[in-house]
């Protein structure tokens, strides 16, 4: 079997060097293993997604050398759209299914209502909810709600434990109920939750080995409930250390000093991998790289296992 990657960004600013390395780990480990690479544009968000921030983020990705075989705004494949913006009709069919089977529920909690009776914080930081529209037990198929009642759509997640092995951090099991709770899978503006997207996207565009940062690792076992019940092939897990600044803080698209803009002014793709590469524990110092010598002498077992790494 082939091994396809996959690095699928979120459209809503410039990409800073935490996502740079997500995207460099990501093609590493499938070009690795002789597979192929996807790219796919999480633009399931209207309201912060801008076409530009796609352009830009393909712009870098090109820039460093790392070239996806499918995907992109050129809708590169035989399985796109790959934009999650132009998928919604696969996402409903999805929906209906688990509907169906009686798996999801109607709830009309705000989110004042969620925070003001939150289970604690998964890693990610979305709140574990706290079950106040949870039916006691679930019906054979869920009735469909009024349509004038603004309401999110949740998955109905059993008292169960998920395990899996992650490539990087190893077994893990999580505990459902506990540690992913009822999450949503169609907001109450009709968008579709990313749980389902996500897992709906990979499993329709072949995709076998998912590297991102690990504050998705508990994640990884709600998305393994969903490939479960829609009777998908889950793929291979592996989550990789967050990169932080100085504080601690992980980094993101507000670290204004470390998007590629600035980065591109300050470095040579060599020089920026080779400071990644550094930082990932895959070379002893930031010396300038190739990237076909980073693949060439790509060892995952030397990748850090914190859970935080220091930007250097």
């Amino acid at each position: 079997m082939v091994v396809k990657g996959r690095f699928a960004p979120s459209p809503t600013g410039r990409m800073h060097l935490g996502n740079v390395y997500a995207a460099l780990m990501s093609w590493l480990f499938v070009k690795s293993a002789g597979g192929k690479w996807l790219l796919r544009i999480e633009d399931l968000d209207p309201g912060r997604s801008r076409p530009e921030y796609a352009r830009a983020l393909e712009d870098d990705l090109l820039w460093l050398g790392l070239e996806w075989d499918e995907g992109g705004l050129a809708n590169r494949g035989d399985a796109g759209p790959y934009s999650q913006s132009r998928r919604s009709e696969t996402y409903a069919e999805a929906f209906e299914s688990l509907r169906e089977a009686g798996r999801v529920y109607p709830c009309t909690c705000t989110r004042a209502d969620i925070l003001a009776t939150q289970a604690p914080h998964q890693s990610d930081g979305t709140p574990v909810y706290g079950g106040r529209c949870r039916p006691a037990e679930m019906p054979a198929a869920t009735p469909v709600p009024e349509p004038q009642t603004r309401h999110s759509m949740r998955l109905w997640v059993p008292d169960e434990d998920v395990e899996f092995h992650d490539l990087i951090c190893g077994p893990q099991r999580v505990r459902l109920s506990r540690e992913c709770g009822d999450f949503v899978i169609r907001r109450s503006d009709g968008a579709w939750g990313y749980q389902l997207a996500v897992v709906v996207d990979d499993a329709m565009m072949g995709v076998t080995q998912v590297v991102r940062g690990n504050d998705l690792l508990t994640s990884a076992a709600g998305q393994c409930h969903i490939y479960d019940l829609l009777g998908y092939a889950r793929p291979e897990f592996g989550h990789l250390p967050l990169l932080c600044n100085e504080a601690g803080q992980r980094l993101s698209k507000r670290d204004a000093s470390l998007d590629m803009g600035v980065l591109r002014r300050e470095f040579s793709p060599e020089a920026l991998l080779g400071r990644i590469a550094a930082m990932a524990r895959l070379r002893p110092d930031s010396t300038p790289v190739s990237l076909s010598d980073l693949l060439d002498s790509f060892n995952p077992a030397l990748l850090s296992r914190e859970s935080n790494i220091t930007v250097i």
